[in-house]
Formats: structure tokens, C-alpha cells, sequence
């Protein structure tokens, strides 16, 4: 589960290396050795594809590094583990909403908002670019707009806080269309 908060996106560490969270340390680190070779800036700096901005392809390498050594060390991935649900069980979810029933609203060619109405008249909303970051992809065709997740992912779901109130809920993330 991935949380937004403050209308920020943060990745678990678990999200950084790309590995479920009940994965063996051998999953852990051949998924930690794939993150370095895919995101090394001094390999990747001036490759086709690859953003030319130094100082993002140091961010992303040091949030690597960083998952890393939490989660290769027993000690302190169960201490992350246990804090991890421990910030989950503080976040008061009003509801399990599925993607299907949010609403669509296309800004433009790059950004498409999905939201849903709070109680409070406000809404819970996602873009497309913080979609982008848990591994979804939007697919246009004419006028029709459809989300997919990666083949192999597990079911994903974020939290969303609204825009005016502190109400939460959690966005179950499936495959559909709009």
C-alpha cells in the first residue's frame, strides 16, 4: 500500500526496490542490483531515453541506496516494517473505493485528474503522473481513456486524503476504462 499525504506521493522502500514486501532477502537484493544498473547516474547519464538531469538521477540512485540498506539488514527492515504498519493503522480510511467509480476529468494531452467526491463536498483526487509512479500506464484511444497496470503487479492501492477535510480513503488501483 502507498500513501499520499499533504498531496505528496511517497514510495515505500519496498515500492523504491520494486520487491513485495514479504519478499526473501535473495528477491530483495537481485531487485536492489537491478534498481542500481537501471538507474546509476554515471552509467546512464546521456543515454537515450533517460532524463539529462543529473541531480534527478543522483535522487533516484541515493533513494536506492538508501532501501537498500534498510531493507538488506534484518534489524532495522523489521524496526521499517513495523513503523510502516504502524503509519497504516494511523491512517483513518473513511472507505475501500474502487477505481471504477472515480470520476474522470482530462486536462490535457499529459494530465488526466481522477476524483472522487468527499462528504464534505471536497474530493479525493490522483493524477495520472502520481498513477505514473506506482507503475500505471494511461492508454488514449480517440476520445476513450484507459488505465493499466503492470502484468505481473499485485493489486495496488494508495491512500487519498481529501482536499478540504481529514477524511481518507484508500483507492483500490484495477485495469478500466473510461
Amino acid at each position: 500500500m502507498r500513501f499520499l499525504d499533504d498531496c505528496t506521493f511517497q514510495k515505500t522502500h519496498y515500492d523504491i526496490l520494486s520487491v513485495r514486501e514479504d519478499a526473501s532477502y535473495e528477491e530483495i537484493r537481485a531487485c536492489y542490483r537491478s534498481a542500481v544498473l537501471n538507474c546509476h547516474p554515471d552509467k546512464l547519464l546521456g543515454t537515450k531515453g533517460v532524463p539529462e538531469d543529473h541531480h534527478e538521477l543522483q535522487q533516484r540512485f541515493l533513494k536506492v541506496q538508501k532501501a537498500w540498506g534498510i531493507l538488506s539488514d534484518s534489524r532495522s527492515r523489521a524496526v521499517y516494517d513495523d513503523e510502516l504498519q504502524a503509519s497504516r493503522q494511523d491512517a483513518e480510511t473513511g472507505e475501500e473505493v474502487s477505481f471504477k467509480e472515480m470520476t474522470i476529468e482530462d486536462i490535457g494531452e499529459v494530465v488526466v485528474r481522477f476524483s472522487y467526491q468527499c462528504r464534505c463536498s471536497d474530493h479525493f483526487s490522483i493524477d495520472s503522473s502520481e498513477l505514473e509512479e506506482l507503475g500505471c500506464s494511461l492508454q488514449r484511444k480517440g476520445s476513450k481513456i484507459s488505465l493499466q497496470r503492470p502484468e505481473d503487479a499485485t493489486a495496488t492501492s494508495v491512500i487519498l486524503p481529501c482536499g478540504s477535510c481529514s477524511l481518507k480513503i484508500c483507492l483500490i488501483i484495477d485495469d478500466v476504462g473510461f
